[in-house]
């Protein structure tokens, strides 16, 4: 988004013909989708072979290598999802000390989102609450808790 000359390129080439008007998500899709096609033919092969014979043994051997394929693949998206997100976190939280690493191999996102932190002010004779947004940020290894720059 950032680079406007690519941004050009990229409308250029997503309007022309030869890609069929297709945008470039559409075509980093096309393997994955094409891998879950191979499943569903392997699957088909499997109902049509007669039971122990050598193409059984091959076809199984297949689907086997194939769904342990499609697992990485779906596991690395994920990975890169998280990535991503620590990426864009990274970019919207400002820290007092840079002492806290965010994006890390190992560290994902498990949950997020606002809560309402409650401050009682016991000074005064009636017991005033003021509330305040901040916003909570459950990793895989640690707890973060954030505020809103004021």
């Amino acid at each position: 988004n950032g680079n406007a000359g690519f941004q050009q390129v990229l409308e250029r080439l997503e309007s022309d013909p030869v890609c069929q008007r297709l945008s470039l998500k559409s075509f980093l899709i096309l393997p994955f989708q094409r891998i879950t096609r191979l499943k569903l033919l392997l699957q088909n092969i499997l109902k049509r072979t007669l039971p122990g014979s050598e193409e059984e043994v091959q076809a199984t051997q297949a689907y086997d290598a194939l769904e342990k394929l499609i697992k990485d693949c779906n596991e690395n998206v994920q990975r890169m999802k998280s990535t991503e997100e620590l990426i864009y976190l990274s970019q919207k939280i400002e820290f007092e000390c840079k002492i806290f690493p965010l994006i890390s191999q190992s560290r994902r996102l498990v949950k997020c989102g606002e809560l309402t932190a409650l401050d009682f002010n016991n000074l005064s004779p009636k017991w005033k609450v003021t509330t305040r947004p901040i916003y909570l940020h459950l990793f895989n290894d640690c707890l973060l808790l954030s505020r809103p720059k004021e």
